[in-house]
């Protein structure tokens, strides 16, 4: 009898065999429960937007089909143009914040040796709900530094809110980043600022405007730190809120605006993944 017939060796393809046949029975399973998580995600999505072509929509009645809400949106009370202009201004601010930070900060904690605490202290902001943030933060520049809230307290919580998330889209394409391109091209005469400008930006562009993206849709959705940071200024998701609990002859009109938000907040979503891994992998 050989070594690879010993009784041992018997045994221990006997288990591998069976844990092989265990994981195959456990596959359907484990696809069923995947597909019950995503239908548990995505229907109330799509109820959303089925109810905003619905002519009876607090009844969760689809039929009979009508477009008159998305007509009254446009056309009837516009009260919610000015929360989308705030929102708007808000988002693009924040996501210019975030590709710069990100971008900043992306490149040199690959580079570190001992990252693992910074890179903890810069993501702990996930680690946190976002009501406990808003508190803190209110109480700490409102009450205790006696600071006006305003419209640069609204960018400070969706930065710090929308920064990790930025810098986690960054890390996806820095990490893989080739220091030595960089040394070729010093060792060639090229200045810090040639380098960064003509050989990182263009590796890196695709998780620059990733992270530009999370930031512009974190800060457009967020609801909240903008609850607390505000002061008397009132962003979309919030004007979206106060409809929704006022119990007013308006809440239809929130069926057709929150399908238009989500299906380009999906849109966007899309883009910045698509930039960030399918472009990468072209690369």
């Amino acid at each position: 009898m050989t070594a690879l017939s010993t009784p041992g060796t018997i045994r221990s393809r006997r288990g591998i065999m069976f844990v092989d046949r265990m994981m195959r029975a456990a596959r359907p399973f484990g696809v069923a429960i995947g597909y019950l998580w995503v239908t548990l995600i995505y229907i109330p999505i799509v109820w959303l937007a089925v109810m905003s072509v619905s002519s009876r929509p607090l009844t969760g009645v689809p039929y009979p089909l009508s477009l008159e809400w998305y007509d009254s949106l446009f056309s009837g009370d516009l009260r919610w143009l000015p929360p989308l202009e705030r929102s708007l201004i808000l988002g693009i601010i924040v996501s210019v914040l975030c590709m710069i930070a990100a971008t900043m900060v992306g490149r040199v904690l690959p580079q570190l040796r001992r990252r693992g605490g910074l890179l903890a202290a810069f993501l702990a902001p996930l680690f946190v709900p976002a009501l406990v943030t808003g508190v803190s933060m209110f109480m700490f520049y409102r009450a205790l530094i006696g600071l006006k809230l305003g419209d640069w307290s609204l960018i400070l919580a969706h930065f710090v809110w929308a920064f990790p998330f930025a810098l986690l889209a960054m890390l996806v394409v820095s990490s893989r980043f080739d220091i030595r391109m960089s040394e070729a091209a010093s060792d060639l005469g090229a200045t810090n600022w040639q380098r960064f400008w003509q050989i990182e930006v263009p590796l890196l562009r695709p998780g620059i405007i990733a992270s530009g993206f999370f930031g512009f849709l974190l800060s457009f959705n967020e609801l909240p730190l903008s609850i607390y940071m505000r002061a008397g200024q009132m962003t979309l998701p919030l004007h979206l809120w106060a409809e929704s609990t006022a119990h007013q002859s308006s809440i239809p009109l929130i069926y057709g605006m929150s399908t238009l938000v989500t299906f380009v907040s999906i849109i966007i979503v899309v883009v910045a993944l698509r930039l960030l891994f399918f472009r990468k992998e072209q690369q």
